[in-house]
Order: C-alpha cells, then sequence, then structure tokens
C-alpha cells in the first residue's frame, strides 16, 4: 500500500498538494496521504513530499525547527533511497546553498546553488508566475508521458543552478533557462507546482507514485 509523507513545516500548499495526492492514490487503489511534522512518520512511508513556498532561508529554518526530521530525512531518503519529491522551495533545499536575503546552506544533496532569475529581457516581470512549456533534457520515469511543450504552473523569483547539468531534467524560457524539474536517484524535484498545474501535474503525481518498490 502506498503510504505518502508530505511534511509539514509551516511552509507549503498543504491544503492543495493534500487533495493532489489523495486523488492520485485513490486512482492506484489507495493508500493514505499524510500530512505530518513527525519525523517518526518518514519510517512507514513509501514516498515523501516536501513542498516549499516563501524564502529559502524561512523554509530550511522550519524544517530544521521539527526534531530530528533533517536526520530521519537523511536516513529514509538518502540511506534507504525512499522516492522524494520536493516542490518549489522544497527542491531548492536540495542545493548546497540558497542566495536569497544572503547566503543560508540547504541540505546539500544535489551539487549546486539557489540564485535569483536574471531574464536577459528587463520588461520580464519578477516574481516569474504563470503557465509556462517544459524543455525536456533527458528521459525519467516521473516524466513519462510528459512531452516538450507541455504547460505548468510556476511561481518562483529564485532558481537551481545545477553544478551536473545530468540532474536536470526539464528546463523552462524565461528570458533566460530556468531550471523546471530535477531528479538524481530516488529525488525528484520540481520548481513549479504539480498540484497547480492540472492534467499534466496530476500525471506527474501519478508517475511519482509508480517509482519505487512495487
Amino acid at each position: 500500500m502506498k503510504k505518502i509523507a508530505i511534511i509539514d513545516y509551516g511552509s507549503g500548499n498543504l491544503h492543495s498538494t493534500d487533495k493532489a495526492f489523495e486523488k492520485e492514490v485513490e486512482s492506484l487503489g489507495g493508500g493514505e496521504v499524510k500530512l505530518t511534522n513527525k519525523s517518526e512518520d518518514l519510517e512507514t512511508a513509501t514516498h515523501i513530499v516536501l513542498p516549499g513556498v516563501g524564502a529559502f532561508a524561512d523554509c530550511m529554518s522550519g524544517l530544521s525547527s521539527l526534531p530530528g526530521m533533517i536526520k530521519k530525512l537523511e536516513e529514509q531518503v538518502l540511506k534507504k533511497k525512499k522516492p522524494f519529491l520536493g516542490i518549489c522551495v522544497g527542491m531548492q533545499l536540495l542545493a548546497e546553498k540558497g542566495l536569497e536575503h544572503g547566503e543560508h546552506k540547504g541540505l546539500g544533496w544535489l551539487k549546486g546553488i539557489v540564485e535569483a532569475i536574471k531574464p536577459a529581457d528587463k520588461n520580464l516581470k519578477i516574481p516569474h508566475m504563470g503557465w509556462n512549456e517544459l524543455n525536456m533534457k533527458k528521459e525519467h520515469p516521473f516524466f513519462s508521458g510528459i512531452k516538450n511543450g507541455d504547460h505548468v504552473y510556476f511561481t518562483h523569483s529564485f532558481h537551481m543552478k545545477c553544478e551536473n547539468n545530468n540532474d536536470v531534467l526539464a528546463e523552462t524560457e524565461y528570458g533566460c533557462k530556468i531550471t523546471a524539474a530535477v531528479a538524481h536517484e530516488n529525488l525528484m524535484g520540481t520548481q513549479f507546482h504539480p498540484e497547480k498545474s492540472q492534467e499534466i501535474g496530476l500525471k506527474l503525481i501519478h508517475n511519482f507514485l509508480q517509482i519505487g518498490k512495487k
């Protein structure tokens, strides 16, 4: 049975994320979706989701404030290799550091930094907000059935610059190249919001839930 732990650390689109995952779990025959701030709940989870809305430092601080959460994440995700999905700032936290309002340490699970979007066209507004198309960089089960030009919903002012180009799953264009999604082993992340991206977003969640042990 699928058991999804969505981490509640005071930052995230929790209601819509929860509803989107519940819908896709049901379509796969049922399971459990649990919003949690307790590290021990990760032990029984089959899939772990880290949403995130707001500033990098605030999100990192919120996650760090949950007793034992980062240590348990490292155990369950890095060592036990449970499928992990970071959404928006939840993806950005995977980087080594973020440069929003100073320099702040991230989880360091992926080599790279999070920096401000700097479009060449100064008429483009920041934050980058709204629908934009995906440019696929490699194949991955997470993006099964997703194609170049599919549109997803973004809202952000910063983005991840990966040191290893092979970690970049998809990009989008907004006056510059923006990392739209990453993937490395059992780690996956989207800068956009699947829970707000209608059919394509639900397809991605569906794909994520089918990764890992059957």
